[in-house]
């Protein structure tokens, strides 16, 4: 009891007034800024859990921060940290960071909570930033972590204070020399107590060889893939009523159109009544020449619907059940209109082959889909696709099929549009529905696009139980041959999907990154994280806005965060720490929604019963909506280097760059549409090429992976080198 209550006073206590006067790591675990961090301290047991934990963080002055107490209410939530945490360890006088390595400050896996799989493992640090006014260390964990395990952070006094002199041990080498102290037992001593434990069984993993310890941190991250996993069973266990294709004029006729016999197709988009929009809606016409990219390879078009589980709440987020014992609960269910393109020629015994492609973020199924559809097929490969949660415009859109008969009328198909007006300001943006709604903002897109997930794993289940679409009592797709391609945001929420259904047989994410955090502040959407931060209470820009711009494009911070692999940042920015902070809050919450979380089941790590995966990782060099950086993360997390297909954009825009006003039709800055942007001269031939090899990979089953150019340099089939890690823009 003696000894309990002296560990519980050196660790929650005013700093001692100890004689020794060095630097040393401070260990004041009253507060997450305190001691290094994370830290199991701040958690508190759940046994529904898989870590037998749940976050507990104490919340600021509500009154003074109400946003971060929102997002600390959906971060107690969680059954653990991240597993790519931002780490802080706070000293008590200024360090020399040259001394901060791998080999001075690094963690090490303590096993899976359950099984124990994991320990021993080492891990390095990255990212490194020291921030000169709090004296505090930040940095990465080198590699993503693994779910549900626990880990050791350690500090030896490799660490050197500015004078070259090691780092002292401090209040834990007071604590680990069984010292004293004159201090009373505190409320929560039970917990502190607990986690003193787990710090004193971490001291014989701490694994080092050239320096003494001079302090430690058990936490255990969360489990990120567990309810994906669980509702890919669920739907597993379902027998879904079949696609349903009689959806034309109001149900009366079958939405199944020969392309030749169609002259156009004009999509009603329910937009929103607006001053610009007094009708509600924006009239355009689907771009059917695309389907023509191959001459004839594309027989028809079929629209239909089929159920899928909701498990949304009307707020877009899915609700927090025990990742061990909890099972996630639809709260409803939405009908989902599918299109699917049907390959000309004779269609094999046991149905067409089915790739389903995923459109990426702010386009719908009547975009990207099109435009891959007819080299698809001129493998023999039908091209399926549905709309993202919040995208496609509202649910009021119709398609009219115009046919190409002179006084025939149009037949009038529901354009299965998913955006809502979730703001109230009667307008349905492009992407309005995905995010979460106030107060739960920091979950942003997790949800939606697991919902997505969920969704193109009820469509796997349709294809499965059978898809009939001429409907003559016959299987029109071959359950046995499920593929996926997904550009962008497609290539995201594809990661995911390719992680947790088994159905599915190969597949091909383009351009796809992770996490959505990273992808936003690197990229062409960082004026998204801007907004972010503007709109916070206190808000945490950091600069000023930039004269003669448009809001929001004018909104501009500075967080002083390396890139991986960097030298260390020394930061002198004001507010640059509270922006990485927040930066680390979002990725920690979004982790179930972030494909880098799932990248290692697709082939690497496999759910129990689940095959390996062929797939492809096709990225561009330079992209600017989602950076290298967050493409690498992929591939590193999956062990898919030698999977890794990278485009040479710079080589293609050396040998042909656009200008708006001598050469519109060359090659752009910016790749990132590399993969269906047909509609240029200079960009077309790349276009097709990335098609061919996707269309041919899914041919062949996954098993044949050609290199679309050949002897040219425009695709590294696959990467040469290390993995991409700085931007590469094009200046």
């Amino acid at each position: 009891m003696r000894f309990s209550k002296m560990w519980c006073a050196v660790l929650l206590a005013a700093p001692l007034a100890a004689a020794a006067t060095g630097t040393s790591v401070r260990f004041d675990l009253s507060q997450p800024n305190g001691s290094p961090f994370p830290s199991d301290r701040f958690t508190k047991i759940d046994w529904t859990n898989k870590t037998y934990r749940r976050v507990n963080l104490p919340k600021p002055d509500c009154t003074v921060m109400p946003s971060d107490c929102a997002d600390i209410d959906v971060i107690n939530t969680l059954d653990g940290f991240n597993t790519q945490p931002r780490i802080t360890v706070p000293f008590s006088g200024p360090i020399d960071p040259a001394s901060v390595n791998s080999d001075t400050v690094y963690l090490v896996n303590l096993g899976d909570v359950q099984s124990g799989k994991g320990f021993g493992h080492k891990v390095g640090i990255n990212q490194v930033v020291w921030d000169a006014a709090t004296n505090t260390l930040i940095f990465e964990s080198d590699e993503l972590l693994a779910e549900h395990s626990r880990y050791l952070l350690v500090v030896t006094t490799g660490v050197r204070d500015a004078a070259g002199k090691p780092i002292e041990g401090g209040r834990f080498g007071h604590f680990h020399r069984g010292g004293k102290n004159s201090h009373h037992d505190r409320d929560d001593d039970h917990d502190v107590k607990d986690y003193g434990k787990s710090l004193r069984d971490g001291m014989h993993s701490s694994r080092t060889s050239h320096h003494r310890v001079a302090a430690l941190s058990v936490f255990t991250t969360q489990s990120a893939t567990a309810d994906l996993r669980k509702i890919h069973r669920q739907i597993k266990r379902s027998h879904p009523a079949p696609v349903n294709f009689s959806i034309a004029n109001g149900g009366a006729a079958r939405a199944v159109f020969p392309l030749s016999s169609v002259a156009g197709i004009q999509f009603q988009r329910e937009v929103g009544v607006t001053a610009a929009t007094p009708t509600g809606f924006a009239p355009s016409f689907l771009p059917t020449p695309a389907l023509d990219v191959v001459k004839g390879a594309v027989a028809a078009v079929a629209f239909g619907k089929f159920t899928s589980p909701d498990y949304q709440t009307p707020g877009k987020v899915i609700p927090a059940t025990g990742t061990q014992s909890g099972h996630p609960r639809p709260q409803g269910s939405n009908e989902l209109v599918v299109e699917l393109f049907v390959p000309a020629g004779d269609k094999p015994a046991g149905g067409w082959p089915v790739a389903i492609f995923g459109h990426g973020f702010t386009d719908s199924m009547y975009g990207a889909p099109w435009t891959v559809a007819s080299v698809f097929a001129s493998k023999g490969i039908a091209t399926m696709a549905i709309n993202v949660v919040g995208h496609g415009g509202g649910a009021k859109g119709t398609l009219n099929v115009i046919p190409n008969v002179a006084g025939v009328l149009p037949t009038v198909v529901p354009a299965g549009g998913r955006g809502i007006d979730q703001d109230g300001n009667g307008a349905i943006d492009s992407t309005e529905g995905v995010n979460a709604a106030p107060p739960a903002t920091i979950v942003s897109s997790r949800d939606g696009l697991r919902q997505t997930v969920i969704d193109l794993m009820q469509l796997v289940r349709q294809v499965e139980v059978g898809v009939d679409v001429d409907g003559d009592g016959h299987r029109d797709l071959d359950k046995d041959r499920i593929y996926y391609a997904g550009q962008s945001f497609g290539g995201i929420y594809g990661t995911i999907l390719l992680g947790v259904e088994d159905g599915i047989k190969a597949g091909v994410p383009n351009v796809p990154g992770g996490s959505i955090t990273e992808v936003a502040r690197l990229g062409a959407f960082r004026f998204l994280t801007a907004v972010a931060l503007a709109t916070r209470q206190p808000q945490l820009l950091n600069l000023p806005p930039t004269p003669g711009v448009p809001l929001p494009f004018n909104l501009n911070f500075n967080e002083n965060m390396p890139l991986r692999g960097q030298p260390t940042v020394i930061n002198t920015v004001p507010g640059a720490t509270a922006i990485q902070q927040l930066l680390e809050r979002n990725e920690w919450v979004q982790q179930s929604g972030n494909p880098v979380s799932y990248a290692s089941m697709i082939r690497k790590d496999p759910p129990r019963g689940h095959a390996a995966k062929s797939v492809l990782i096709q990225y561009a060099k330079g992209d600017v909506t989602v950076p290298n950086p967050t493409s690498s993360a992929i591939v590193r997390a999956g062990d898919l280097a030698d999977r890794a297909i990278y485009f040479r954009n710079d080589l293609a825009y050396a040998a042909n760059p656009q200008n708006d006003t001598t050469n519109p039709g060359g090659v752009p800055k910016n790749p990132h549409t590399f993969l269906t942007n047909i509609g240029a001269a200079g960009t077309a031939p790349y276009a097709v090429m990335g098609q061919t090899q996707i269309a041919i990979f899914f041919a062949t089953n996954g098993g044949l992976v050609v290199d679309p150019d050949g002897p040219a340099p425009f695709y590294e089939v696959p990467l040469t080198g290390a993995l991409p890690e700085g931007l590469n823009f094009i200046p």
